[in-house]
């Protein structure tokens, strides 16, 4: 693997994650069949889902002085982070959610972020962008993604965005600097012109991004690059015991494979296994699989394709 550092730029959170046997048809109380702590937010899943691969990440993104934060950060080392310029706020709250899954894997997610989190960049190391292998951004904060994103252009780094129904308003101030512009589904069509999934990718090509994929969970990840070519990457079966994490599996282990040199063929390839693996352990971080575990994977599943480079 490549030893270049990919940066994420974005969004770190603390999801409590609870486990029942099925959502109730009207409120009551209900006693959870498992509950975790764990590590959350897209950029920082993003991060730790490199890491695990074995890639060096850094994370570059504001939290809360308080628990919920120390915590943040503690899970974010413990996994391989860097996590120097994580910057905790003492005016502030860290973003936290409650996540109740069921035994199919269903989900209901009640989100709170801190709207008064700082909103300037110039605390940032800007500089060390050139000596990247990728920058990637979850677009939840617009100012430290822009900074980003124009010094990587500036030094030819690829940039990688993860674009979601909450942060697909400001996909036109940060577009024209997007390599690789990777959107779920929702927000696929909800912000990008088009009839259809080929018109929409085509509308962003025309834009001057690079590549440009939408994943579709069980229906798996749809892309088309500026050279013409188009790809379906199926989704890989797993049980899927919590789907929380698995786009933000997908876009690290995407970023970490396009780092590393492969094409975009195999990049999907890649992170979908990897979305796939995350999938069957409660919480958005605890199925993130490490290369062997990756590589064991793929082995087992038909029509394997060739091992990434590695460096």
């Amino acid at each position: 693997m490549t030893e270049k550092r990919i940066i994420a730029v974005g969004h770190a959170a603390l999801d409590y994650v609870y486990q029942i046997k099925k959502f109730p048809s009207a409120p009551t109380k209900l006693r959870a069949t498992e509950h975790i702590a764990s590590g959350g937010g897209m950029a920082a899943n993003a991060a730790a889902a490199i890491a695990k691969l074995g890639g060096k990440a850094s994370l570059w993104s504001r939290i809360g002085d308080d628990d919920a934060g120390a915590i943040i950060v503690q899970q974010l080392r413990r996994g391989g982070v860097d996590t120097k310029h994580v910057r905790a706020f003492g005016t502030t709250r860290s973003p936290t959610a409650a996540v109740i899954v069921d035994e199919r894997g269903e989900r209901l997610i009640v989100s709170e972020d801190d709207h008064n989190l700082p909103l300037n960049e110039d605390w940032l190391p800007i500089a060390d962008i050139e000596t990247a292998a990728a920058v990637f951004s979850d677009l939840t904060w617009l100012e430290g993604t822009l900074a980003a994103f124009q010094a990587a252009r500036a030094h030819g780094i690829p940039t990688v965005l993860d674009i979601d129904l909450g942060s697909g308003m400001l996909l036109q101030k940060v577009i024209g600097l997007t390599d690789y512009a990777i959107f779920s589904a929702p927000a696929f069509r909800s912000f990008v012109h088009g009839e259809s999934d080929e018109e929409r990718l085509a509308h962003l090509i025309s834009l001057g991004v690079r590549h440009a994929g939408v994943t579709r969970g069980a229906d798996g990840y749809h892309w088309a690059n500026k050279d013409g070519e188009t790809g379906q990457q199926p989704a890989f079966q797993v049980k899927t015991v919590d789907g929380t994490g698995a786009g933000d599996a997908f876009h690290g282990a995407f970023t970490w494979a396009l780092a590393a040199g492969c094409d975009e063929t195999e990049c999907a390839r890649l992170a979908s296994a990897v979305a796939a693996m995350n999938c069957r352990k409660l919480g958005a971080r605890a199925g993130l699989p490490k290369k062997p575990e990756l590589d064991a994977f793929l082995s087992a599943q038909p029509q394997n394709a060739e091992e990434p480079p590695t460096n």
